[in-house]
C-alpha cells in the first residue's frame, strides 16, 4: 500500500485501521472477526492502527492485544486517546497516565506512537447552547488545554510511554486552528474527510464546521493529518447498517445524501467505496481512518485504496449535488 508522511512523523499508509468498527460501534461484529479484520489490515500494508477506550467500552485496544498477543509487528504503529473535561480538572495528568495505563495494559504494549485528545477544545467563556453538559465530560477550555493539557502529553512523551501527542479537531474550529498555530503544537490532528464536510453527532456546537480550513491550518503549520469519518458515520453507504432515531444527526445526513446514492447507481458502484475515495482525494489527508468491522468490508476499503483517489470528473459531479452548503470563513493564515 501506498504511503505518505503523517507531519513530521513517519511514513503512514493510505488507509488507517480505525477501532470504531471492530470496537462494535458501526454495528455487530465478534471478536474473532475482528481479531482476523486487524490481522488482514497488517497484512495488506496497513501500518497505522488508531485505537481508543472509548471504542465498545475497551472492545477495540482488548481485540487489538489479542490480534498480536504481545508480538506487534514492529513497523506498526498505534494510537489511543483520552477524554478529558471539567470534571477532571483537579487532576488532568492523573486522568491522562491512568488512562494510557490502562490502555497498554489492553493492548499488550509499553507505549503507543501516538496518544490523541479526544475532548472538544473551547474558547475560555464559550457556552454550548444546545449541550451544556458536553462540558463536565468531554469538552475543556483553552486554558486548562494550554496549562494542564500539554504538559502532561510532554510529560508522558519525556517517560517513552507515548512516542508523541495529537488532537481530535471535531470541536469547534476556531480553537481547533488556534492549537494548530501555537507552540507546542500537535504532532497530528483528526479530521473530518467526507463529501458532506459533516461530522454528524461528533458536533455540538452552533458554528459553521471548516474541516477543510482545519485541513489547511494543518498543512501550513507541520502538523500530519488524520483524516476521519469518510462515509460519516454510515451516512454515504447503501443503508445505515445500525439503528438510527429519525431525527438524529447521522439519519439527516443519510437523508440528505440521497443523491449521491443516486449518482452511486448511475456509475454502477458502491456509494461507501466512492466516499472513500473522495476522502483520500481531499487536499492534505495523509491517512485515512477506515471504520471497517469485519474482513468483507475492509477488503472492498483495501482495493479501493489501490485504485487511488476519485477522479477528478466524478468528484465534479459529487460537488454538483450541492451537499456542502456551509461557506466557512478562512483562517488568519490561509495561503491566498
Amino acid at each position: 500500500m501506498k504511503t505518505h508522511m503523517l507531519g513530521g512523523l513517519w511514513p503512514t499508509s493510505l488507509l488507517a485501521m480505525g477501532g470504531g468498527g471492530i470496537g462494535q460501534v458501526w454495528g455487530q461484529t465478534g471478536r474473532d472477526e475482528a481479531i482476523a479484520t486487524l490481522r488482514l489490515a497488517v497484512e495488506r500494508g496497513v501500518n497505522l492502527i488508531d485505537l481508543a477506550p472509548a471504542y465498545g467500552r475497551g472492545e477495540a485496544e482488548a481485540a487489538a492485544g489479542a490480534a498480536f498477543a504481545g508480538g506487534w509487528p514492529e513497523h506498526v504503529r498505534v494510537t489511543t486517546k483520552c477524554m478529558l473535561g471539567l470534571a477532571h480538572a483537579d487532576d488532568v495528568a492523573g486522568r491522562m497516565e491512568s488512562s494510557l495505563l490502562r490502555s497498554l495494559d489492553a493492548m499488550d504494549r509499553s507505549h503507543v506512537d501516538l496518544y490523541i485528545l479526544h475532548s472538544n477544545i473551547y474558547p475560555d467563556g464559550y457556552v454550548y447552547e444546545d449541550a451544556p453538559d458536553i462540558t463536565r465530560r468531554s469538552a475543556i477550555p483553552w486554558s486548562l488545554y494550554v496549562e494542564s493539557v500539554i504538559p502532561a502529553f510532554e510529560a508522558l512523551k519525556a517517560r517513552g510511554l507515548i512516542g508523541d501527542w495529537g488532537i481530535t479537531g471535531t470541536g469547534l474550529p476556531i480553537s481547533i486552528m488556534q492549537a494548530l498555530r501555537e507552540e507546542p503544537r500537535p504532532a497530528v490532528v483528526q479530521v473530518v474527510a467526507n463529501l458532506l464536510d459533516s461530522a454528524g453527532g461528533m458536533r455540538l456546537y452552533e458554528e459553521p464546521p471548516e474541516p477543510r480550513n482545519i485541513i489547511r491550518t494543518a498543512q501550513n503549520n507541520g502538523v500530519g493529518v488524520m483524516g476521519i469519518r469518510a462515509v460519516q458515520a454510515g451516512a454515504l453507504t447503501s443503508a445505515l447498517d445500525r439503528d438510527e432515531a429519525p431525527g438524529s444527526p447521522e439519519a439527516k445526513d443519510y437523508a440528505r445524501a440521497a443523491s449521491f446514492r443516486e449518482l452511486c447507481r448511475e456509475l454502477g458502484e458502491d456509494p461507501a467505496i466512492i466516499a472513500h475515495r473522495y476522502a483520500l482525494a481531499i487536499e492534505g489527508v495523509e491517512t485515512l481512518v477506515v471504520g471497517s468491522k469485519n474482513r468483507g468490508e475492509l477488503i472492498g476499503l483495501l482495493d479501493a485504496a489501490e485504485k487511488g483517489p476519485l477522479e477528478p470528473e466524478n468528484i465534479g459531479r459529487i460537488e454538483a449535488l450541492g451537499l456542502r452548503l456551509q461557506i466557512p470563513r478562512l483562517p488568519l493564515d490561509a495561503v491566498l
